[in-house]
């Protein structure tokens, strides 16, 4: 009796569907699905959403290659190693002008995710890079004038104020804990280079600036720019994907009704919304003007503006994916408590000067 040959599975081929999706990246096949639901769901919005991602991610290109190109040349050239040392000196000082810088600088809270990876990649201590981090989002010279505009002089000053006084904060707890064993490796395993691994050399090797005459360097050089490039990549189309549904879906009226009347828990709950419903710098101001116009106060609009410029749902699912939980855990606690922190003291003087 002839024996049967039996042909392969597709399981044992490794070419089930199951083995497939294995394959594919979980964030692209995300945004794959966000937009498929959108096609079928709400056609007419599925097509201003994929413009609305592919406009915002061309706007932020050239912030990514440099962040990307930068990290990957620090790396290559083992400048990163300089680096850490260089900025682990005076903690005080550090943090103070990463605070400032950061207050003065044009990268929204989706933005500066790339240049938080090339600092950290390029060895920088965590607190200076949690002071820019927090302050960065918050101010930078246009928006204070489109504040100033829009609002004045007590709020627009109150909110330059919170973006410093967020960045020392941010920057002198997380010295603190850093001080005392915590937070040893801010990014995730596997995402770039740990941010510390370059302050443990206590002899750092000779900058060699023509790395690519040396294979190993050029190899480095080669795969941190495609696995960072890639990584920063899909977290920001995934971010800005939901951003352009934020926009579409949640109407300004109905959180002016939520934080509307001059009652004591306005600032808070501000501060709260905040975080899932905020728009991006530039256009929560005027939406804030409406809100405030609809009866929000001005110390729940600094909560809106501060709690949700730094730690915002687009923003904070690139930042979950860049570090370790409890930096991450860390970054939304001082966002959140800062920004409170700063509007209630805002309300005191407010109050207090009518």
């Amino acid at each position: 009796m002839s024996e049967i040959v039996q042909a392969p599975s597709s399981s044992a081929s490794g070419w089930s569907p199951g083995a497939v999706l294995r394959k594919l990246d979980r964030v692209w096949l995300a945004v794959l699905a966000v937009v498929a639901a959108l096609a079928v769901l709400d056609p007419p919005q599925a097509w201003p959403s994929v413009v609305f991602t592919a406009e915002a991610l061309w706007s932020i290109l050239p912030f990514l290659l440099a962040s990307v190109l930068l990290a990957a040349w620090t790396k290559a050239t083992g400048l990163d190693q300089q680096i850490a040392r260089a900025t682990g000196g005076n903690p005080a000082r550090v943090i103070t002008l990463a605070a400032l810088f950061g207050a003065m600088s044009p990268f929204c809270s989706c933005g500066v995710v790339p240049i938080i990876a090339a600092l950290l990649a390029a060895g920088v201590p965590l607190a200076p890079v949690m002071a820019f981090w927090l302050a960065s989002p918050l101010m930078d010279p246009q928006m204070f004038l489109l504040m100033l505009g829009e609002f004045g002089w007590p709020l627009t000053l109150a909110k330059a104020g919170a973006a410093v006084g967020l960045g020392l904060l941010g920057g002198a707890v997380t010295h603190a804990l850093v001080r005392r064993g915590g937070l040893a490796d801010a990014m995730r395993a596997g995402v770039g280079p740990k941010c510390c691994a370059a302050k443990k050399s206590l002899t750092p090797e000779p900058v060699t600036w023509r790395f690519w005459q040396t294979p190993e360097r050029r190899g480095t050089f080669t795969v941190t720019s495609r696995d960072t490039g890639l990584f920063l990549l899909k977290w920001l189309t995934l971010a800005y994907l939901v951003e352009s549904l934020m926009l579409a879906y949640v109407p300004a009226q109905m959180v002016g009704a939520w934080l509307g009347g001059d009652v004591w828990w306005a600032v808070p709950l501000a501060a709260l919304v905040g975080i899932p419903s905020y728009l991006n710098g530039y256009a929560a101001v005027p939406t804030v003007a409406g809100l405030m116009e609809l009866g929000m106060t001005p110390a729940a609009g600094l909560a809106f503006m501060l709690a949700g410029g730094v730690t915002s749902i687009p923003a904070a699912m690139a930042v979950f994916a860049l570090v370790r939980r409890s930096v991450f855990a860390l970054y939304v606690s001082l966002g959140l408590f800062g920004s409170l922190a700063a509007s209630l003291l805002y309300l005191a003087w407010d109050v207090g000067a009518a």
